[in-house]
């Protein structure tokens, strides 16, 4: 299927009631369980590459993989840059041929998060490619005590509508209880501040640090508003789970902890794809 934006599945996704995962891949191997995932269960779908992959040695031949990999897939996917760190760094991706770059200026003021990020619409909208930004700040997992359950760096909702306008972001991450990694603590979801901030907009909003969330937090995310969730940190603890399993018997060879990389990743993938609704979605 020709390599092409997300966005118009994830518009259909906000339509429709359910979300489009984006599961972040840093090897062959991951990438090749997502992929998997997303073809069994006929799944429009988003595999992403963290920034810091682009700084890798041979990088441009790892996007060019995942690329091959998309446009062979029977079901819509999308190359995304996830959590871009820069203007020059998001057009490194859309010269690598990224479907679409989400740029991360959530640690800068509101001024230059919009001044940046203009920018980066500019640049992808020119080639084509939808522009994700973040508003408000997510943070890590294991100081989620310090900030996530105090409500601290959770999105404005009085700032979102500006935003927006002044950008002309395409989908907008919000800050509203998620965390990146694995969290200390259980995670807390402000539903009414997600509630406050999809009457003020009609873009795609995104939720990241999905990892960790219940069924029922993920479900009622959506019914309230999110339309596209991010995932890493939980398939990437299934597949160390079975590393270190297969590890434990006897003549355990390098293939046969390598040989569980994929499936791992593909068995998560399709346990979400279920519960975000997205399983049989592809057209």
């Amino acid at each position: 299927m020709p390599l092409v934006s997300i966005l118009n599945e994830v518009r259909k996704a906000r339509a429709n009631g359910y979300a489009i995962p984006l599961f972040d891949t840093f090897d062959m191997l991951s990438a090749q369980g997502i992929f998997a995932a997303l073809v069994r269960k006929q799944a429009p779908g988003i595999v992403a590459v963290y920034s810091n992959v682009l700084d890798r040695p041979n990088s441009r031949a790892f996007v060019e993989f995942l690329r091959i990999m998309a446009a062979e897939a029977a079901v819509p996917v999308s190359i995304m840059l996830d959590h871009g760190a820069s203007f020059e760094q998001c057009v490194k991706a859309l010269s690598y041929g990224f479907t679409d770059v989400m740029y991360d200026g959530s640690s800068l003021s509101l001024e230059e998060n919009i001044t940046a990020t203009s920018m980066v619409v500019r640049a992808a909208h020119a080639v084509g490619a939808a522009v994700e930004a973040e508003l408000g700040h997510v943070g890590e997992g294991h100081t989620y005590q310090a900030f996530g359950a105090k409500g601290e760096g959770f999105t404005d909702p009085e700032t979102v509508e500006r935003f927006i306008e002044e950008t002309g972001v395409d989908l907008l991450a919000i800050a509203i209880g998620t965390a990146h990694g694995q969290y200390a603590g259980e995670p807390k979801i402000s539903l009414d501040l997600l509630a406050k901030i999809r009457e003020r907009v009609d873009i795609p909003l995104v939720l990241h640090g999905g990892s960790g969330l219940t069924d029922e937090q993920y479900k009622a995310s959506i019914s309230k508003g999110i339309s596209k969730i991010n995932i890493f940190t939980d398939l990437s603890l299934e597949a160390k789970r079975r590393i270190i399993q297969t590890a434990q018997t006897d003549g355990a060879s390098y293939f046969d902890l390598m040989a569980q990389i994929r499936p791992a990743f593909r068995d998560r993938c399709e346990y979400y794809l279920d519960v975000f609704g997205a399983t049989g979605k592809a057209d």
